[in-house]
């Protein structure tokens, strides 16, 4: 099942889409959602909305091989958790904000995972699965500067990953059922139209059951949390010269079997 957010008549609702143009779609309640289905006619999308509010936005460093290589880091031993704050998130189609105290954004084109409808706590690999709901796309936009530059004081993921409207999330969640195995997804990220990021989530370091045993160790994962699960490489740091995202860009990240979350970029 396909599960989008959305307004109607100034009101948010979860509804499954009539189509792909996400035009349309029928109400739905059920577990995560806060708010009950109302009748059995499609409603107008008046503008599509992140497709979950998240409780927790749980972020994976270094998971891919790849991207390791050009960070020019080591692969790691464990899993390496960072946390974006809750103002970072932001609609499908909604302007990516160039802050004014940062000219190194960055792109980072992701799977999430959804939990739920239970809370999971030192879960077990095997069982890890049980605790998906399902799986939408990320873009974790990230200040290179204040996340690598001590003197700007930063130095530190969560700060220059923290910006607001640096989460954009959509534009479905695609229920777990839906995805045979999350680790064997095409994963690209292009920038008017140029392919940047190109890969599969087969790349990572840590797979999606791993990624959840190893942090309900430590933390109870709650019903509507999202784990961004890491990038590939391409990213904009990496390049020679480095691409950093300008006002005026489209970025669109597209996920096999989910769909494509596309911004634009612009300045505050």
């Amino acid at each position: 099942m396909r599960i989008i957010r959305f307004l109607h008549n100034s009101t948010a609702f979860h509804g499954v889409p009539v189509d792909d143009a996400l035009t349309h779609a029928y109400p739905l309640a059920g577990p995560l959602f806060d708010h009950p289905a109302v009748g059995r006619d499609a409603l107008v999308v008046e503008k599509l909305l992140t497709p979950i509010v998240p409780t927790d936005i749980l972020c994976v460093g270094l998971n891919y091989r790849e991207h390791a290589k050009e960070s020019g880091s080591t692969v790691p031993v464990h899993p390496m958790l960072f946390i974006k704050a809750s103002n970072t998130l932001n609609d499908p189609g909604a302007v990516i904000p160039i802050p004014k105290r940062s000219d190194q954004i960055d792109y980072e084109g992701e799977l999430a995972v959804v939990i739920g409808p239970r809370s999971a706590k030192n879960v077990t690999k095997a069982d890890a699965m049980n605790y998906v709901f399902g799986y939408t796309i990320a873009n974790d936009v990230s200040a290179r500067d204040w996340q690598r530059d001590k003197s700007l004081g930063g130095g530190q993921f969560a700060r220059g990953k923290s910006f607001d409207g640096f989460c954009p999330l959509g534009p479905c969640i695609v229920t777990k059922d839906e995805i045979e195995n999350p680790n064997a997804l095409r994963l690209k990220t292009t920038i008017n139209g140029e392919v940047l990021q190109d890969n599969t989530t087969g790349d990572m370091i840590f797979d999606v059951p791993t990624l959840i045993e190893s942090l309900s160790s430590t933390m109870t994962l709650r019903p509507g949390a999202i784990i961004l699960t890491g990038t590939p490489q391409g990213v904009g740091f990496a390049r020679t010269p480095p691409r950093w995202l300008c006002d005026g860009d489209v970025v669109s990240v597209e996920i096999e079997k989910i769909g494509t979350l596309t911004n634009p970029v612009g300045r505050e």
